[in-house]
C-alpha cells in the first residue's frame, strides 16, 4: 500500500498528504483541520489547507501527464479500471471501517457508499463502446463525415462529506478512463476513505500525475476554479457552494456539472402497500441521518393515507441510534458539533412557526458516547410550505409530513417547490404512476422506490434547482461532459488527375 497518511512528530496525529505528480507528500501550509470521529469526538487525524502553489503544481502535474495519458489505448484504461474495481471489492470492509470512523454512518450504509461508487468503475471498464463515434458513409459525392470523442485535458472535482466514497468515484475513474487526467479535492472533514480509494487507484496502475489530489476550502476551490489549465470541473454539494462553484468556474471558460441541494419528496397514496411504503420512508428519511442530497425529508399524505400517520411515527420510534460502528445501528451521528447545532436550530424553528412535534429526537441518549453528534428521528406535522423546516433543506433525521387531498394537489405542490433532485410515489396503481411520472417536474422520479438513484449505466438526472450544467455525473452524459466532439468531414479520390473545377458555393457535391 502507498502512505497517504503518516504520523506527525508534532501533533502526536495523523497527518494526511497531498498527491502530486505520483507522489504522496506533506504540505507545506500552515493551516490546518482536525478530523474528528463524530460520535466521539476523538481527533483521528489533521488535513492541510494547501497553499496556491501546491494547488498549482498539482493541476501542473496533470497538465504534463495529459499528454501522454491522452494517448494511451482505450484497452490499456480499461484494464486499470478492471483492476481497480477488483482492488475496491477487496478492500471494502477496511475502507468501510475508515469512512465510519471519520463520518458516522453505519458500517453497512459505508459499504454501500463503496459499492455504489465501484459500480461506476466498472461502467467505466466498458469505456470501449461508450466513448464510441459516429459514421456516416457518403453523405455527399464520395464525402464521408465521422465523429471522435477526445478527453478535454485536466479535470477537477469537489465532493462533499456525506459520501467520501461514492462521489469521487462517480468523477475520476470517468474523467480517467476518457482520457484526461484530474485533480481532486475531497471533503476537508473526512478525506481518509477518499485517500484509501486513491491509493488503490494507483496500485492499479493509474500514472502519475494522471490522478493528484488536494484539500482545503475556499481557497483550493477558486484555485481550481480559475485556474487557466483546469478544463472542466465538477461538484457535489450544498447550494450555496455550488452556485459559486458554477459561476466562477464558467466565468473562466470551464464546462462545470454542479449538483446541489434537494428538498425530496415523497407522495403517498391510499392505495400502497401499507407496510412496504413505511418501511420505505422511515430508512430514506432517517438513513445516514438526513445526510443525503437525495433523502426523503418530505412526505406528502394523499387523502385518507394521512391515518397512516401514527404508524409513521412508531415506526421511527424502533430505529436504534448508536455510533455507526456498533452492530444493528440504524442512526449514526452527524458529522459534525456544527451540523449538530443546525439541525437543532431549524427543529426550534418548527416549533416557534406552529407545526407539531409529532416525534422529538433532540434528547437522545446514547450510553458510551455522550458527546456524540446523535439526534434522533423527529417528525414534523402540520406542516405548511412557508415554514423554514419545509423550506430548508435541513440535512438530519428530520421528516416533515404535508396532507392534501388529492393526486393532482400533492404533483402541484412539489412542482412548486424550487428544488428537482428526487421524488417518490407510492401506489398500486399503473395510471397514478403514469400521470405522476408525466406531470411531476422533478429530474428523479421513483415509483415505489423512495430514493431513485440510477444505476451507472443511466446519468444522475437532478433538474431546477438542484442542478446547474447540463450533464449530470456518470453514466452516458459523463462521457459527454469529460469529451469534446470533434467531427470529421472527409473526401478521397480514386484518381488524382480527377478535377471537378472550382466550387464557391458552400454545397459538397
Amino acid at each position: 500500500m502507498m502512505n497517504a497518511v503518516t504520523q506527525a512528530s508534532k501533533a502526536g496525529v495523523a497527518n494526511v498528504k497531498l498527491l502530486i505528480d505520483g507522489e504522496f507528500v506533506e504540505s507545506h501550509t500552515t493551516e490546518w483541520r482536525d478530523i474528528v470521529n463524530p460520535a466521539t469526538q476523538d481527533v483521528l487525524a489533521r488535513v492541510p489547507f494547501a497553499t496556491t502553489a501546491e494547488v498549482d503544481a498539482a493541476v501542473r502535474a496533470a497538465h504534463a501527464a495529459f499528454a501522454t495519458w491522452k494517448h494511451t489505448p482505450i484497452g490499456a484504461r480499461m484494464r486499470i479500471m478492471l483492476k481497480y474495481q477488483a482492488l475496491i471489492r477487496e478492500h471494502m470492509p477496511r475502507i468501510a471501517k475508515i469512512l465510519t470512523a471519520e463520518q458516522g454512518k453505519t458500517l453497512p450504509d459505508a459499504e454501500g457508499d463503496i459499492f455504489r461508487g465501484l459500480e461506476v468503475v466498472e461502467h467505466a471498464a466498458s469505456i470501449g463502446t461508450l466513448q464510441q463515434g459516429e459514421f456516416s458513409e457518403n453523405v455527399a459525392g464520395g464525402v464521408d463525415t465521422y465523429t471522435l470523442r477526445q478527453p478535454l485535458g485536466v479535470c477537477a472535482g469537489i465532493t462533499p462529506f456525506n459520501f467520501p466514497a461514492m462521489i469521487p468515484l462517480w468523477m475520476f475513474p470517468m474523467a480517467i478512463v476518457c482520457g484526461n487526467t484530474f485533480v481532486l479535492k475531497p471533503s476537508e472533514q473526512d478525506p481518509m476513505s477518499t485517500m484509501a480509494l486513491v491509493e488503490l487507484a494507483l496500485e492499479a496502475g493509474v500514472p502519475k500525475g494522471v490522478l493528484n489530489v488536494v484539500h482545503g476550502g475556499k481557497e483550493v476551490v477558486d484555485a481550481l476554479c480559475s485556474h487557466e489549465l483546469v478544463k472542466a470541473v465538477s461538484f457535489v454539494g450544498s447550494t450555496a457552494v455550488g452556485t459559486h462553484v458554477y459561476r466562477l468556474g464558467s466565468e473562466h471558460g470551464k464546462r462545470v456539472q454542479s449538483m446541489m441541494g434537494a428538498k425530496n419528496h415523497a407522495v403517498v397514496l391510499p392505495d400502497a402497500n401499507r407496510e412496504q411504503t413505511l418501511n420505505a420512508l422511515a430508512g430514506a428519511g432517517f438513513g445516514a441521518a438526513g445526510q443525503r442530497c437525495m433523502a426523503t425529508s418530505v412526505v406528502v399524505l394523499v387523502g385518507a393515507s394521512q391515518q397512516w400517520l401514527p404508524d409513521l411515527v412508531e415506526k421511527a420510534k424502533t430505529l436504534k441510534v448508536n455510533a455507526g460502528h456498533e452492530a444493528g445501528t440504524d442512526i449514526g451521528p452527524l458529522v459534525s458539533r456544527a451540523a449538530k447545532q443546525r439541525v437543532l436550530g431549524l427543529i426550534e424553528s418548527g416549533v416557534k412557526a406552529g407545526a407539531t412535534l409529532a416525534l422529538d429526537g433532540r434528547a437522545v441518549k446514547v450510553p458510551g458516547y455522550e458527546d456524540g453528534n446523535f439526534i434522533g428521528p423527529t417528525v414534523f406535522t402540520d406542516v405548511t410550505t412557508d415554514m423554514d423546516i419545509y423550506r430548508t433543506e435541513i440535512f438530519g433525521p428530520v421528516l416533515v409530513v404535508l396532507s392534501v387531498p388529492t393526486l393532482d394537489e400533492a404533483i402541484a405542490l412539489v412542482n412548486r417547490n424550487p428544488y428537482g433532485n428526487g421524488v417518490g410515489l407510492f401506489t398500486q396503481s399503473g395510471a397514478a404512476a403514469r400521470k405522476f411520472q408525466s406531470e411531476i417536474d422533478i429530474g428523479q422520479v421513483g415509483i415505489n422506490i423512495p430514493i431513485p438513484v440510477p444505476v451507472p449505466f443511466f446519468s444522475f438526472t437532478g433538474s431546477r434547482g438542484s442542478k446547474l450544467g447540463d450533464l449530470g455525473p456518470y453514466g452516458k452524459q459523463v462521457v459527454q461532459f469529460y469529451t469534446q466532439t470533434k467531427t470529421v468531414t472527409a473526401r478521397w479520390f480514386d484518381d488524382a488527375t480527377v478535377n471537378d473545377g472550382v466550387n464557391t458555393t458552400i454545397s459538397l457535391r
